[in-house]
């Protein structure tokens, strides 16, 4: 290894399991100092641990590496201080932030409650900010910094089930993209990553509930996605390692503010957000108008991601009567 990261520190949060480990060690075999947060806790948040963090640090160290570990809950701001204050204690400094770390609470909208919308949104959307927050505090006054957050294809496409989990990591895209606003004058990039990886979260989605998504015609369906290729697949989370921690070389300077799906051996750059086609008039559009033009102008071509089954009667559609 080339000890890129010699002198520098970074946090990776979530990091001692799938994902966030694996970014955790590729980055210690690269000589930075890693610290390794982890609230250890099952997939849907409960039951905290030090066990996982402890683990990947006592893997670091065996291999002559430099970690300390964290056992923190993300999602307060009082804990991102800390984290922060983690590295500052333990190594001096405070280079490269992750964040990784996130839990899952499943359910259709219907049938969600306000507990499972609060508890995921605090760890995935909050927790980016609380530990943001104190990190850019240190980057800006440093002009120096390398910000990597985790979106997911829930949040930029689309999936059932996930309406909280989607909710907030579509925040986090939208979050980047401010960041990297906010500290790029000050020499602090900000990049997401939409990684595509067999973990313990992904394993926790029913079998049965894929083949209802896929019977019902919902998966997702994303503008510029990653298209199917004569590369194998390659689902180890160790495999998102590699581009995540590209992007906090200081050969990524120029790079900021931008989203990248990451998956085996495929890598891409999300399509940015802007205006895909128009309609104008010089004035306030009327509804007739809009009946006319929206359907046949502004979504030509594009499909609805879950539409309902054919022998369903619904208001609008060719053959059915307003009054149906």
């Amino acid at each position: 290894m080339s000890k890129r990261f010699e002198g520098r520190t970074a946090i990776v949060t979530g990091a001692g399991r799938g994902i966030g480990r694996g970014v955790a060690l590729l980055l210690a075999e690269e000589g930075a100092s890693v610290v390794v947060n982890d609230y250890g806790v099952n997939v849907d948040g409960t039951a905290p641990t030090s066990g996982p963090a402890q683990e990947v640090v006592d893997e670091i160290k065996s291999r002559g590496g430099k970690a300390v570990a964290n056992f923190d809950n993300v999602a307060s701001v009082e804990s991102g201080e800390r984290l922060v204050q983690t590295a500052l204690d333990t190594f001096g400094r405070l280079d490269i932030l992750i964040n990784v770390a996130g839990i899952l609470r499943d359910r259709m909208i219907f049938n969600m409650s306000e507990q499972e919308w609060d508890d995921v949104i605090a760890v995935h959307l909050k927790g980016h900010f609380c530990t943001t927050k104190p990190a850019s505090i240190v980057m800006r006054q440093q002009r120096y910094g390398r910000i990597i957050n985790f979106s997911s294809i829930s949040g930029l496409g689309g999936l059932p089930g996930q309406s909280n989990y989607g909710a907030a990591k579509a925040g986090i895209a939208g979050f980047t993209r401010v960041v990297a606003r906010d500290l790029g004058r000050y020499g602090v990039t900000c990049n997401a990553i939409s990684p595509g990886a067999a973990t313990r979260m992904t394993a926790t989605i029913p079998q049965n509930a894929a083949q209802l998504r896929a019977r019902a015609g919902t998966a997702p369906v994303v503008q510029e996605a990653p298209r199917r290729s004569s590369v194998p697949d390659m689902r180890e989370p160790e495999y998102v390692a590699p581009m995540t921690v590209f992007l906090a070389c200081d050969e990524a300077w120029n790079i900021n503010g931008k989203i990248f799906y990451v998956a085996g051996g495929r890598i891409s750059l999300a399509h940015e957000e802007a205006p895909m086609r128009q309609i104008t008039k010089n004035g306030m559009w009327s509804i007739d108008e809009l009946r006319d033009l929206v359907p046949g102008q502004l979504m030509y071509g594009l499909q609805n991601p879950a539409p309902p089954p054919s022998d369903l009667s619904i208001p609008g559609r060719p053959g059915v009567s307003a009054s149906a």
